[in-house]
């Protein structure tokens, strides 16, 4: 129940943001999402003792978003600020230790995984319209509904047993398809003019590479001993939990809206 109540408020809020309200509250969102997911990332990143400067890489990823949605900052200036930030820590602590490399690397991570993503659909938003980005949110979450259901009725064969040993191929495979023909079809209201084949393509990119976000966010709480990312969205829950299919496939959707507007 738990689970429904926060969909039915969360889902909304979202879709009323990004269609009513201007591209520039659609960034304050991504940018809000990108601070509270930094944060369970960081707590994920402690639980095995790799020491990630909240602050200063905090106030990067979000700058990164910032950068990405809306042309404000330079996304290089601030992934070369940021590493020599975070360098500079890491030799004022003196310590030339393995967990150096850890803690350092694990504080450049989010910038491109968290921050630059949630940049890349505040910029959807803004360069395609409030059409562009629901189409991106309903085909994410056809195709995870997809996975569930199919999985559960055909599933048989693992997927990635040591990282998610309830995800099946079968299960994948619905993703990818149900995805796929749902953006195809309703890409033709949004993207009129764009070829047939390139939305075939780009819809199977983007299912796919929301399986594997999803997977990849799981190997990191699984390597680090955590269930959930936080308990922030009750029966859900951590926001990193929820987004972790967009961090992957948003990219490839940003690339294609960019391809579209600029030919």
């Amino acid at each position: 129940m738990a689970r429904v109540l926060s969909a039915l408020v969360l889902l909304p809020l979202v879709i009323g943001v990004v269609w009513f309200l201007p591209p520039v509250a659609t960034l304050g969102l991504a940018s809000v999402a990108a601070a509270l997911a930094f944060m369970e990332y960081a707590a994920i990143m402690g639980a095995i003792d790799a020491r990630v400067p909240r602050t200063i890489t905090g106030v990067a990823v979000v700058a990164a978003c910032v950068a990405v949605g809306g042309g404000y900052l330079s996304i290089e200036i601030i992934l070369m600020s940021a590493l020599i930030a975070v360098g500079a820590l890491a030799v004022a602590s003196g310590t030339p230790t393995p967990s150096v490399l850890h803690g350092t690397t694990a504080a450049i991570l989010p910038i491109v995984y968290i921050g630059m993503p949630l940049g890349a659909i505040a910029a959807v938003r803004a360069t395609a319209g409030p059409e562009a980005l629901i189409l991106l949110m309903l085909t994410i979450i056809i195709s995870d509904s997809a996975q569930y259901y199919t999985g559960r009725a055909f599933g048989r064969s693992p997927l990635a047993p040591a990282i998610s040993p309830k995800k099946t191929r079968e299960g994948a495979l619905g993703g990818i398809v149900f995805g796929t023909v749902f953006m195809s079809v309703a890409a033709r209201w949004v993207f009129p003019e764009a070829p047939v084949v390139l939305i075939l393509v780009a819809g199977t990119c983007i299912t796919a590479l929301g399986i594997v976000g999803d997977l990849f966010e799981s190997m990191l709480k699984r390597g680090a001993g955590v269930k959930d990312a936080s308990h922030l969205i009750p029966g859900h829950g951590g926001l990193l939990d929820r987004i972790d299919s967009w961090l992957f496939a948003a990219p490839v959707f940003f690339v294609l809206v960019r391809y579209l507007h600029t030919t």
